[in-house]
């Protein structure tokens, strides 16, 4: 089975160039389904089911998501298997830009849309330094400079990445991507084995359990302080 990690900020347009680049992958016969891990609320998984996708819908509450999706990774295992799948496509939440779902060994993708600002390559953290295939986004919309820059700046960030343009609306490039997506490496044994490319944020602080009352005197765990001497 192929296990393949994409992550992206919130309204880059994940959903919409994966169920453009799983038509591709339906026609060539090949059984994908989808994992989608969000927060609070997340409707992608109709968009999934409309299109006839195998999907299940992770919502982690309180906790960091992609904490959540790291402790579930033997659950996506089980329900792969149970479903028959050759492909399974781990749709991450991308909600700060310190997170860093990629897994050693396994296809990962990070989607980034071209007008979410020049200076955005260099705000995202190792889910766009490590990906292997940066996809980017919303190119109609912007000109063929702006592309060109916004580009350059992805590229210098993650050098290693393929960079790919996707319409999620037309679908333009999207064969490219499940060609790319066809070519991802198996997963070998069980998944026990499995090892992030890097560790997760912390978060393991007196708000992360639940406090509510501000102050230096309500503050355990990991924290740090701003600097203003």
């Amino acid at each position: 089975m192929q296990l393949i990690t994409v992550a992206g900020p919130p309204s880059s347009g994940k959903t919409s160039v994966l169920l453009k680049a799983l038509e591709w992958l339906r026609a060539e016969a090949v059984r994908a389904g989808v994992i989608k891990f969000d927060c609070l609320v997340a409707d992608d998984d109709q968009a999934y089911q409309n299109a006839g996708v195998p999907v299940r819908k992770g919502l982690s509450g309180v906790l960091c998501p992609d904490h959540y999706f790291v402790s579930n990774i033997d659950r996506v295992l089980e329900w792969s298997s149970a479903q028959q799948l050759a492909m399974t496509l781990i749709e991450s939440a991308g909600l700060c830009n310190r997170c860093s779902p990629h897994i050693k060994g396994l296809l990962a993708v990070c989607v980034l849309d071209n007008v979410s600002g020049l200076q955005t390559p260099r705000k995202i953290g190792p889910m766009l330094k490590l990906a292997d295939i940066v996809v980017i986004t919303k190119g109609d919309i912007v000109s063929q400079a702006e592309r060109e820059v916004f580009a350059f700046r992805v590229q210098s960030v993650a050098p290693r990445a393929r960079i790919v343009q996707v319409n999620g609306r037309t679908g333009q490039g999207a064969q490219a991507l499940a060609r790319l997506l066809r070519a991802a490496p198996h997963l070998e044994g069980d998944g026990d084995s499995l090892r992030l490319r890097f560790p997760m944020p912390a978060a393991l602080c007196s708000y992360c359990l639940g406090e509510t009352r501000v102050g230096p005197d309500y503050q355990i765990g990991q924290f740090r302080k701003l600097d203003i001497d």
